[in-house]
């Protein structure tokens, strides 16, 4: 166990550090062809050592309901400013729909009360934020395989991405909207939910109601908040900026397993 604890702060620390190069504007580190290259090799060598020697269903720590943090400090934005969202919002959810689809055998539509009536999981764990600071609280939502199970997976299925409701930049091609991205086998873990529920009650706007991602054993930022589909895809490689998610196409790792 307290080498799973040395090696998580360890991977903690190393992408906090890249943030900070991302959020004081070093642009000339960040975009510097060597250095993406060096951090390209590291990513592949923390996933490869991950999954050769940590198996595929281990779990991350889980904790009581002692542990839950006095507050827990919502991560990346905290409102979507769609009228879209703030309707949805204003009317508890009822009209949300979450879209799966893709390469799937069958595209679905749940409402929020679609997914509340499926088996759940309820998990204790710390959200490790790559800004630094971390929190316990407890989960509950639909594991994430159930949905892809229910929807089949067609051939050459790789990856799933998740849309999300909230806009960081004002763009015109769509690339300032929040996305993200896990493989089948992350996507797959026993962990890995679509949560609805914080310490007992429905998702609060500032933490992504109605639904969010919860995959525990990667830092924050992978969490995606406000989802509203879900595509099965071959590759992300297409979308964007190519890496995988908002942040990831700015400058962070596209795995970031701890």
């Amino acid at each position: 166990m307290n080498s799973i604890f040395t090696r998580r702060r360890f991977l903690i620390g190393s992408a906090a550090g890249l943030g900070a190069i991302g959020l004081t504007g070093c642009d000339d580190v960040v975009q510097n062809q060597h250095v993406q290259q060096v951090l390209a090799m590291a990513e592949r060598l923390t996933m490869g050592t991950q999954r050769l020697i940590v198996s595929p269903q281990a779990l991350a720590p889980e904790y009581t309901e002692a542990d839950i943090s006095p507050s827990f400090h919502p991560n990346g934005s905290t409102q979507p400013g769609s009228a879209e969202y703030v309707q949805m919002a204003q009317t508890n959810f009822v009209d949300w729909r979450l879209k799966i689809d893709g390469l799937v055998n069958r595209p679905m539509e749940l409402s929020l009360a679609d997914l509340k009536k499926l088996p759940s999981r309820t998990q204790i764990t710390r959200h490790d934020c790559v800004e630094g600071w971390s929190a316990i609280g407890k989960w509950q939502g639909v594991p994430l395989g159930l949905i892809l199970q229910s929807a089949g997976l067609k051939p050459g299925a790789r990856y799933a991405v998740f849309y999300c409701a909230d806009e960081l930049e004002q763009t015109l091609d769509g690339s300032g909207r929040y996305y993200e991205s896990i493989d089948l086998i992350d996507a797959f873990h026993p962990q890995s939910i679509l949560a609805y529920s914080l310490n007992g009650k429905d998702l609060a706007v500032e933490h992504g109601a109605p639904l969010r991602l919860r995959v525990e054993r990667h830092l924050g930022y992978k969490h995606a908040k406000y989802v509203m589909r879900i595509e099965i895809r071959d590759r992300f490689s297409d979308l964007w900026g190519g890496n995988g998610g908002f942040w990831e196409d700015r400058g962070y790792e596209w795995y970031a397993g701890i």
